[in-house]
């Protein structure tokens, strides 16, 4: 237990002392004014009157100490009493990338997309996010954060970039550098190069335990263009880096029953990870996803010590309100 503004303790006992000495200097002035009378003791002697001073002087006591019990405990009140302790609060450790085909089929799709991640974003506490988008080239809009109130504002920036609101055209900007449109396989090969070193933390140290590492692609899986690395190749590569990838498919239509189809693609190039896959308006889509990243914490990361400051105002305040009732019933008995 401390005080946060202990100066104001002393302050407290020198107002104290000053209006101490002013009430003694005039209760001196006071008594130099009073004239004898005749035959008081006749008064005095009496046991009533005896009896009434001794009332009046352990009235008098009890309104002197509850004055000065309010005074301090006001005083120790208005210094803020603390209680200062050390925590440690613990982490999830799941790191989760949102990744977001851009592309020209994906356009009637991409803001239902984005307001699926902003749902699933609100589903976390405690895991970190990020989001790239892709077309031709990969760029990351907001790295792996806990921060979510900044991860919602930059998902409502994306929301109104595909809704085409003014101002947010720039968007997309750097997606289109590259030779092709949809490189799905190149995406999601760069979604997967925005996870930290399976090796250091984020600072370079050693880190442990390991964070688990979630990829949610979203894609109609509409290949136009010739990509460094196909769809099934950076599924391959996420598998050799224990990374899931869960699959959300805007455009879920039956090509038929072929393995080549682009979403059998989609789903085999997932499932080989570990993930699944999940049409865009399947109602089951965000609770699954939610439901399968957490399953995958092995442990709790203890984060950085940090110091909480907590106000215990209750025992000072107490004492202030049980002092200031005994003060009023000991004037009204005082008649003052």
């Amino acid at each position: 237990m401390g005080l946060m503004f202990w100066w104001l303790l002393p302050l407290a006992v020198v107002a104290a002392a000053a209006v101490g000495v002013a009430a003694f200097r005039a209760g001196t002035r006071g008594s130099a004014r009073r004239r004898p009378a005749a035959h008081a003791d006749r008064l005095t002697l009496l046991p009533e009157y005896q009896a009434a001073v001794r009332r009046y002087r352990r009235w008098l006591a009890i309104a002197g100490l509850a004055c000065a019990s309010l005074l301090v405990s006001s005083a120790v009140a208005a210094a803020r009493p603390v209680d200062v302790t050390t925590i440690r609060p613990e982490q999830h450790n799941r790191d989760i990338m949102l990744c977001l085909d851009a592309s020209g089929s994906m356009s009637s799709a991409d803001a239902a997309v984005v307001e699926a991640y902003a749902e699933l974003a609100r589903k976390f506490d405690g895991e970190r996010i990020g989001l790239a988008i892709f077309d031709s080239t990969a760029i990351q809009v907001f790295p792996l954060t806990d921060d979510y109130d900044y991860v919602q504002e930059q998902l409502q920036q994306a929301r109104d970039a595909f809704d085409g609101k003014p101002g947010s055209s720039g968007f997309l900007d750097g997606t289109w550098s590259g030779r092709g449109s949809s490189l799905i396989g190149d995406g999601l090969a760069s979604c997967l190069n925005s996870f930290p070193s399976p090796d250091t933390a984020d600072g370079g140290a050693p880190s442990a335990p390991q964070r688990s590492r979630s990829v949610v692609l979203a894609t109609d899986n509409l290949l136009s263009g010739e990509p460094i690395m196909t769809l099934a190749e950076a599924a391959q590569l996420a598998a050799g880096r224990s990374v899931r990838v869960y699959a959300l498919n805007p455009a879920d239509l039956d090509y038929g029953a072929g393995a080549g189809q682009p979403g059998a693609q989609l789903r085999s190039a997932a499932e080989s990870t570990s993930g699944a896959y999940y049409a865009l308006d399947n109602p089951d889509a965000i609770a699954g996803i939610v439901s399968a990243v957490e399953e995958t914490e092995t442990a709790a990361i203890k984060g950085a010590p940090r110091a909480v400051v907590s106000d215990e105002p209750a025992v000072p305040l107490a004492a202030a309100l049980v002092s200031g009732l005994v003060l009023c019933t000991a004037l009204w008995r005082l008649r003052i």
